[in-house]
């Protein structure tokens, strides 16, 4: 099987259209990806998914190993049958979450945080032992241990094991974590070949690029992670969709290095429909984000510029307490197609748990379809005059 083929490439820019096959169906690319961290994305069930237009949703493998355990998933069959979603899923590494439960003391020294935080986790070459963030129960994570993890869950795309440097970190201990990075890469992917057909189906493989805020790094990342026989390349690092500025000039140094051929995931970009628009246009074919449901779930919902100039509005406020428009006019979400801006502001004022769900259907339906739009207008080569009018 062919995994990803380059449809199109826009003239005016770097955006570009494609189609990744796995055994689990196609994506068609751009697309935005929902985050189902513990095989559930929050407040929604699998028909809403399916309804607005998912293609494919995110398992957190840090999450799902803790709580209901890979081998209690393996033994039902994997993700999908567990949760009961028969289109494609991709899991993360889990180095991620593991970063993020805090700076080990040698980062902690070199950054002057007085944060305790770093005594949750411990990094060595050959692997990561941190403390459950449930019981303070003891892990630990290599890069075998984090694909074989992933291969019980059965993802039909997984990640390589990384150490996701902080921004802010000076250029020697990024240079280790990217080197510590690029051997985790090799070993996991070594692992992944003793099995990549764990539920009798094909699990693709994808690298990650680190090297932080620092040019050089990235692009001699970016070098290696593509010189290995993944099938697709990931771009991570604190930057990626959380500082926009500093994520487009990581895109404009790794992305001419990455091979065309393969998919290019930005991980973590989805704060705003903006960021998408931006990351397209600099070739960005997957991204997924926690923040259009965790805004949702307090009342920020998208809007278009047309709607609003900050593209999101606050359905709270009291301004929209009479107001009997959908959140968007030409959004065609159920949510929209069934619903006023009062009413949705009256249940969250009642704290209505379908407030949460409602307003998660739009504004993840919001991103998605705005993803469809742009393959649209990249595949006319008008994805330049559509980012602009849009």
């Amino acid at each position: 099987m062919t995994f990803f083929n380059l449809i199109h490439k826009e003239k005016n820019s770097k955006a570009r259209a494609g189609v990744i096959h796995t055994d689990h169906g196609d994506i068609e690319t751009p697309m935005f990806m929902p985050v189902g961290t513990q095989a559930s994305v929050k407040t929604l069930d699998q028909n809403d998914l399916e309804n607005i237009g998912a293609q494919i949703i995110l398992g957190n493998t840090y999450h799902l190993h803790l709580r209901p355990n890979e081998n209690l998933i393996d033994s039902v069959g994997g993700l999908h049958k567990f949760m009961n979603w028969d289109k494609p899923i991709l899991t993360d590494s889990g180095g991620f979450q593991v970063f993020s439960l805090g700076l080990q003391k040698e980062k902690k020294e070199r950054l002057n945080s007085d944060s305790d935080q770093g005594q949750l986790v411990a990094i060595d070459d050959d692997g990561v032992t941190f403390k459950s963030h449930l019981d303070g129960s003891s892990h630990r994570f290599t890069p075998e241990s984090s694909i074989k993890i992933q291969q019980k869950l059965g993802a039909d795309i997984i990640m390589a094991f990384d150490e996701c440097a902080p921004d802010g970190i000076d250029e020697k201990y990024t240079r280790e974590a990217m080197e510590r990075t690029h051997k985790w890469a090799e070993r996991s992917l070594a692992a992944h070949k003793k099995d990549s057909k764990k539920h009798g189906y094909q699990q693709f493989l994808f690298g990650i690029i680190q090297g932080s805020n620092h040019k050089h790094l990235r692009e001699e990342s970016a070098r290696k992670i593509s010189s290995l026989d993944f099938d697709g390349v990931a771009i991570g690092g604190e930057s990626v969709g959380y500082n926009m500025e500093a994520t487009k000039e990581i895109l404009d140094w790794v992305n001419p290095i990455i091979p065309e051929v393969k998919p290019r995931y930005a991980m973590g970009i989805g704060l705003s429909p903006s960021d998408l628009l931006i990351a397209i246009e600099h070739g960005v074919d997957i991204f997924d984000c926690v923040a259009p449901t965790r805004l949702a779930r307090h009342g920020m919902l998208f809007v278009s510029p047309k709607e609003d100039k900050k593209m999101r509005i606050n359905i709270t406020n009291s301004k929209f307490e009479k107001d009997l428009r959908p959140i968007d006019a030409d959004c065609q979400c159920a949510t929209c197609k069934n619903y006023t801006r009062a009413y949705l502001r009256h249940l969250f004022n009642a704290q209505e748990i379908s407030a949460m769900r409602l307003a998660s259907i739009h504004n993840l339906y919001f991103m998605i379809d705005l993803t469809k739009q742009a393959r649209k207008a990249i595949l006319e080569d008008k994805f330049s005059e559509f980012k602009t009018n849009w």
